[in-house]
Order: structure tokens, then C-alpha cells, then sequence
């Protein structure tokens, strides 16, 4: 049984928040309508992003009975954190809600979302890239549907590469990665690599050697920051910073960020496949200089991928109009919305996009005239090993900038680092009622 605490904590991932939970049942939602047919009236909507107004605009004709009023939250984070407001007040909720897929199961755990299978979608797993559709799963049970798929892939700026003398396709190891970078930063003034990882694509590239530094069993959290996959990208990643490989002084989705992609001194990202409308938006000076390839392998020949990020529809447990709140998510994420969602820049997660001709063949302009979108199908198809983020991920991902980033930064050893940051994530679990067992 959960204790109090940890439904709180769920629902709080700020201190002062922890004060003012009341329950943890989101609110408590009337008896849920699982009646999409006759689907009427209004619902409320939190997200964000591109092709959201069009998406509405295209259910609402579609669908004349019901009305979407959207409210954009801003980023992921304000919006988790709009909805942690609303569910320590047990009120205020919108009917449907964008999570980014690793804080899903946080609100899975307080019961501020409900279960999906309710409304038959349990019965679409074969239409979801297995990446996304995996990470909606609690018990078995979907709690939201995936919007995008977030395969961790390659970008590279070809011109900066070339000037460096540099065949981006020719890196397929980590290995070739290491000496590219130091061929990179031989460039010298600000030319490096990469800069300051932040913690969904570490996470996500430490997911990709293998690590599992968090394993959830019910109420028993183990973390383990000395597990072998991590240690080896771990290892890696030293070897980067001690050689000044990796620019310390920025960070991602800084104004000095976008700039150094748009010029090229940051001549490499390993993030995931939704990032090309972010570098067309972000970083418009690189325009026809960017390319994307698979990401780099440990062993050669192996095709070892994981997920970064990626964002999904769920239904909040205060909705008090739930048929329409699932058929708009349907729509959104499954339905004719998801080709809207993908026409305005969204990687998709449904396996009839990611296998339609058309979609495969568009060329960007950005990306020089390549095919960008077939490179990005082919690591969506890439096996994903299991992977579990804490439940409480917002809060691992508030502390990761204080514990970890300072690592990257020459102050303390990666290692030490993530030992402080261990004892960080455990002494909260512990103090939410988790028995915790910090390896």
C-alpha cells in the first residue's frame, strides 16, 4: 500500500508543494465516461509545442460536438509542474495533459491520471513504435498515449567537420567519436565536440551502454550508480572532460546554445529524433550544414539504441468530461491529428507514419538535401533495452544541474558526482516512504 508521503511526494516535486497535498487522488474524478461516441462538450488541454492549434482545430472539425480550450504551459517541466500545483489543491486540473514519458509515472502513482485501458487503448500497442508505447506502461497498463518517438540519434555539423578533417560518416564507435573530438577541438577557440550533457541525454546515452542505475519493484528503489554500464560511460565521458573535450561553459537551451550550433562550434548533439525542428528554429545559421546518422556504437556492428525524452497525451484524474478528454488524445497522438502533429515538425510514434513512403523520402533543406526523416525511422526500428526512471523523476531532474553538471565543469570527478547525487535521490525516496538501497 502506498503511504501518504509517497503519494505526496508524486504529486510534489518542490518542497512547498509537499505542504499543501491534500490527497492523492488527483482531485477524484465523477464516475469515467468511457462513452467516445457520443463524445460532447468542452475539455480543457495543457501542452506544448508546434501543430498543437492546428491538431485542435483539425479534431474540432471533425468533431463539432466538443470544444478544445488549450492553454500552452510553456515546457514540460512548467507544465508538470502546473498540474503538481493543481493536484496539491485538488482542483484546477485541465482534462488532458503533455508529459514528457519520464514523468508519467510519477502521476501514475499518485492517481492523478487514469488508466487508459478503460477506453480500449491497450488494443493499439501494435500500432506504436515499441520505444514510446513501453514507456506509457505501469502494471501493464497504458497511462497515456505517446505523441512522438524519441529514438537517441547523431547530429553533426557537416562544415565544422569538414574544416576539421572529419568524415562524419565514417564515426560508427564511440571510439571514432573520441577522435573526432580531439580533430575538433583542434580547431581551437570555442570549436568543441559537444558541450555540458544535461540529464535526459545522459541518462538516455548511459541507457545506450547499458546502464540501469534505477530499478523500481513496487516500493523498493534501488539505485545503483556503480552499475557497469554506467561506469563504462562514465569512464568515457572523464576522458572527454579531462582532455577539455567537452565545452564547459554552456548549456543546453541557453541563447549562447543555440548560437554555438548555429555557427558550428558545438559540432555535435546526441539527443533525440524530435531535436531537427528545434535546430531549424534555434539555430537558423546552420541551416544546410547539419546532418543526422545513427548513434555511435560501443562494439562496431551493434545497433543498441534508447529513448530521449519524447512527450505523451494522458487523462487527469479530476476530468470530469473523460470521453471526449480520450477521444481528443486519440486523435492527437493515433488518429488524423497524429499526421497534423508530424506535418508540423513532430517525429512520430506510430508505426503507419513511420513507415509511409512519403514521410521517408522528404528531404530537408536544413540538413542539406538529406532524408532526414529515414535515418530517424531506422533508429526508431533499433532494439531499446529496459529502462526505468525514478518516480519521482522531476525532482531527480531539478537536483541533476546542482549535483552532476558541476562535474563537467572540472570541479569534481564524474564519479563523485553521481555518488553525491545517489545520496541526493536517495535521502528524498527515503523521506517520501520508499525503502531505498543505494548501491
Amino acid at each position: 500500500m502506498r503511504t501518504t508521503k509517497k503519494i505526496i511526494a508524486a504529486s510534489a516535486a518542490i518542497a512547498t508543494l509537499v505542504g499543501l497535498a491534500a490527497c492523492g487522488d488527483g482531485g477524484g474524478a465523477a464516475k469515467v465516461d468511457t462513452d467516445t461516441a457520443n463524445a460532447k462538450g468542452e475539455i480543457v488541454f495543457w501542452g506544448w509545442g508546434n501543430g498543437i492549434k492546428e491538431t485542435i482545430e483539425a479534431f474540432e472539425k471533425a468533431n463539432p460536438n466538443i470544444k478544445v480550450k488549450y492553454s500552452s504551459t510553456g515546457t514540460a517541466a512548467d507544465t508538470a509542474t502546473a498540474l503538481q500545483n493543481a493536484v496539491a489543491a485538488g482542483k484546477g486540473a485541465p482534462d488532458v495533459i503533455m508529459l514528457e514519458d519520464a514523468t508519467v509515472p510519477q502521476f501514475v502513482v499518485d492517481g492523478s491520471v487514469i488508466d487508459l485501458a478503460q477506453f480500449g487503448a491497450d488494443k493499439l500497442e501494435d500500432d506504436f513504435a515499441a520505444g514510446p508505447w513501453a514507456k506509457m506502461l505501469q502494471e501493464g497498463k497504458p497511462y497515456a498515449l505517446p505523441i512522438d518517438s524519441s529514438p537517441e540519434v547523431f547530429f553533426y555539423n557537416k562544415a565544422t567537420f569538414d574544416k576539421a578533417g572529419v568524415d562524419g560518416e565514417s564515426i560508427k564507435t564511440w571510439d571514432d567519436y573520441y577522435e573526432a573530438a580531439k580533430k575538433v577541438r583542434a580547431l581551437g577557440g570555442d570549436y568543441y565536440i559537444t558541450n555540458s550533457i544535461d540529464y535526459q541525454p545522459f541518462l538516455a546515452q548511459a541507457w545506450q551502454a547499458g546502464a540501469q542505475p534505477f530499478k523500481i519493484d513496487g516500493e523498493n528503489i534501488t539505485i545503483n550508480m556503480n552499475d557497469e554500464g554506467l561506469q563504462k560511460y562514465v569512464a568515457f565521458q572523464q576522458k572527454l572532460i579531462d582532455e577539455d573535450l567537452i565545452n564547459p561553459k554552456i548549456t543546453n537551451w541557453s541563447d549562447d546554445w543555440y548560437r554555438s550550433l548555429g555557427d558550428g562550434t558545438t559540432a555535435t548533439l546526441s539527443i533525440g529524433a524530435w531535436m531537427p525542428t528545434d535546430l531549424e528554429t534555434g539555430a537558423a545559421a546552420g541551416k544546410g550544414n547539419w546532418r543526422v546518422a545513427q548513434l555511435p556504437q560501443w562494439e562496431e556492428g551493434e545497433e543498441a539504441s534508447s529513448e530521449d525524452g519524447g512527450s505523451a497525451l494522458a487523462i487527469t484524474a479530476q476530468s470530469k468530461n473523460t470521453a471526449a478528454a480520450y477521444k481528443f488524445a486519440e486523435f492527437l497522438t493515433h488518429g488524423d491529428g497524429a499526421k497534423v502533429m508530424a506535418e508540423h515538425g513532430t517525429f512520430p510514434a506510430t508505426k503507419k507514419q513511420l513507415e509511409d513512403p512519403d514521410f521517408l523520402s522528404e528531404k530537408s533543406e536544413y540538413f542539406g538535401g538529406q532524408e532526414v526523416n529515414k535515418v530517424l525511422a531506422a533508429a526508431a526500428e533499433r532494439k531499446v533495452s529496459k529502462f526505468q526512471y525514478l518516480p519521482y523523476n522531476s525532482f531527480a531532474q531539478s537536483k541533476y544541474g546542482d549535483d552532476v553538471v558541476p562535474a563537467f565543469q572540472g570541479k569534481m570527478t564524474l564519479k563523485d558526482a553521481l555518488t553525491k547525487y545517489a545520496k541526493t535521490l536517495a535521502s528524498y525516496g527515503s523521506d517520501q516512504g520508499y525503502t531505498v538501497d543505494n548501491q
